[in-house]
């Protein structure tokens, strides 16, 4: 019969409630599609106090991702199911790196709700891009401090026109400008660059490999995505109908009736999850192997 240990671990596979039927609603969609797949949910939207860095896109992450890939079949491909408001450029190219070295281009984004920011730039990483009436991308303008790279450029660059104009908006402009770091602008001005050329490179080799006029699509897709200038805002929220319209390829689920209800119980299915319990990032595949970041004193991880 079973030890104490052997019993435990299967208690602990199985999970709470919440785990039973969100892992039940991944099944489910695996089912439909024939592909694997993977959710990564961040609870930015349920714990508001909960430190930032934990809730982003963070080198940890490479972490799950290791975790729930390993022992997939990799020629079924990968569905992504997204739902995150961005995080850290450099986590987000490994990510994208390290997911292209198991799955090759054969990637689908599935974004049932909002995946912001660098979590836009994964999706621009997939072949496709599959979206709902209620789903959003957002801008992919880098942020110093919440602020946005290009703002400062061009606050920068207008403090210099005035200034010039006028000498005496000097003493107006001075104490503005003191509050900029030696190099800022630089890094600013990296950041952008970094960012637009990752979701060109992205795009150029994924979603448009096959497109004859793919330089203009995706010039045009990465300015429409990187103009801070246009979107007004890093937190715009970009609908299914704009992405069509600046050239992303997206499709509806509401087309599928039967993939649309999966694909949204497996959303509710994580949202109550983050809502219920203490868990803040859940990365999980269809299989039932997890990688949950659990809030506590020190950010505790569950592998099951």
């Amino acid at each position: 019969m079973p030890n104490w240990n052997e019993l435990l671990n299967r208690v602990q596979s199985v999970g709470g409630p919440a785990d039973v039927v969100r892992r039940q609603c991944l099944t489910d969609l695996q089912n439909i599609t024939g592909r694997n797949v993977i959710i990564y949910y961040s609870g930015w939207l349920q714990k508001l106090d909960a430190n930032v860095q934990l809730l982003s896109i963070n080198d940890d992450d490479k972490n799950g991702f290791m975790t729930t890939i390993n022992r997939l079949d990799r020629s079924k491909g990968l569905d992504l199911v997204l739902h995150t408001p961005g995080g850290d450029l450099a986590a987000a190219e490994s990510l994208v790196d390290y997911l292209r070295s198991m799955f090759k281009t054969d990637i689908r984004a599935i974004i049932p709700q909002m995946a912001m920011s660098c979590g836009t730039m994964i999706a621009c990483a997939c072949k496709t891009i599959l979206m709902g009436r209620e789903s959003s991308l957002g801008p992919i303008d880098p942020q110093f401090g919440g602020v946005p790279a290009s703002g400062i450029i061009e606050e920068f660059q207008r403090a210099e026109k005035e200034v010039t104009d006028n000498p005496a908006l000097i003493s107006i402009w001075q104490p503005i400008i003191a509050k900029y770091s030696p190099t800022l602008i630089g890094e600013c001005e990296k950041a952008m660059h970094w960012s637009k050329d990752l979701v060109r490179q992205w795009l150029l080799s994924g979603m448009f490999e096959a497109d004859a006029d793919s330089d203009e699509r995706v010039n045009k897709i990465v300015e429409a995505l990187a103009d801070h200038a246009s979107t007004l805002s890093h937190a715009r929220h970009l609908s299914p109908a704009k992405c069509k319209e600046i050239g992303l390829k997206v499709e509806m689920f509401e087309d599928n009736q039967k993939l649309q209800d999966a694909i949204l119980s497996v959303h509710h299915a994580c949202i109550l999850t983050l809502t219920q319990t203490m868990a803040c990032k859940i990365i999980e595949n269809h299989l039932g192997t997890a990688f949950i970041k659990i809030l506590a004193p020190t950010p505790l991880v569950t592998k099951v």
